[in-house]
């Protein structure tokens, strides 16, 4: 390997610096916060398995971060990957052990919101929310995502890993349909301003759902979560487990955290789970 073979190679991208770890942590980790350990890797598979191996021994609020993650993973065990310190990877874990567990399945939502209103305050971009767990921006006049959110149970609590498409270009994309605050016009693509952001969203709206008792309706989570979704006045299909199928307007989301389709049938039917595709103009093309 010569000197200008890898490591030093990584980092020749000066729009792309690395996280200043000692200054998250100033700002993140302070007395009664949340936030009681931050770490950052430079590489790793994935921050929601590597949280998820070391849950039995996790203090709640514990965060890691990689400025590089090789199998990121999303719903349906969909995987992604992209360039080092281009976004935000990271994951999160949480015990709210004093919540009824019925009533945890509001915490990817609750996410949602947290990123979508820190986004928002952070970078300057408008979000939107497509259910259960995407995070939108508008490219063009077009919706696109720019990132994800995945909860999974671990140990006593829960891992939420959050991905980000952050600076990527437009020759960078996974997909036509993907895109990044860069390309949504954000006013700040700091790293560690969004980061910041996002955790202290995360930490005001999970502290208002853990005081309600999980009540999402209560702590208004759930009234945000309808603000915020795009998918809501949408004709939509739903891609149901076992190869079921339904098509009609999202019309709301439930106390349960459901998505509610009013079927051309005039049913009204609650999905909890599956691949959500908006649905646009006679022709039903997709979005």
């Amino acid at each position: 390997m010569t000197p200008s073979d890898a490591p030093q190679s990584r980092w020749s991208d000066l729009d792309r610096p690395p996280l200043n770890v000692p200054a998250l942590r100033r700002g993140l980790l302070r007395p009664g916060s949340l936030w009681t350990a931050l770490d950052v890797v430079e590489s790793t598979g994935s921050t929601n398995t590597d949280l998820a191996a070391r849950a039995a021994g996790l203090a709640e609020g514990t965060v890691l971060v990689a400025e590089e993650q090789t199998a990121g993973r999303g719903r349906l065990e969909r995987t992604w990957t992209a360039p080092a310190r281009s976004g935000l990877f990271f994951s999160v874990y949480l015990t709210p052990g004093d919540v009824p567990a019925e009533r945890w399945g509001w915490l990817p939502l609750l996410t949602g919101v947290a990123a979508a209103t820190g986004l928002a305050r952070a970078a300057g971009v408008d979000m939107a929310l497509k259910w259960p767990n995407d995070l939108l921006v508008s490219v063009d006049g077009e919706e696109r995502k720019t990132g994800g959110i995945l909860a999974e149970r671990a140990g006593d609590g829960v891992v939420i890993g959050i991905g980000l498409n952050v600076s990527l270009r437009a020759d960078e994309l996974p997909a036509p349909t993907a895109a990044s605050l860069a390309l949504a016009g954000a006013v700040s693509t700091d790293r560690e301003t969004l980061l910041r952001g996002v955790l202290r969203s995360l930490e005001h709206w999970y502290g208002l759902w853990r005081d309600a008792d999980g009540d999402a309706a209560a702590s208004g989570v759930q009234e945000a979560y309808a603000a915020g979704c795009a998918t809501l006045g949408k004709a939509v299909r739903a891609q149901l487990p076992g190869d079921r199928m339904l098509t009609g307007e999202a019309v709301a989301v439930d106390g349960d955290g459901r998505l509610v389709l009013a079927t051309d049938g005039g049913l009204r039917e609650p999905v909890s789970a599956g691949d959500i595709v908006h649905l646009r103009g006679a022709a039903g093309g997709l979005t």
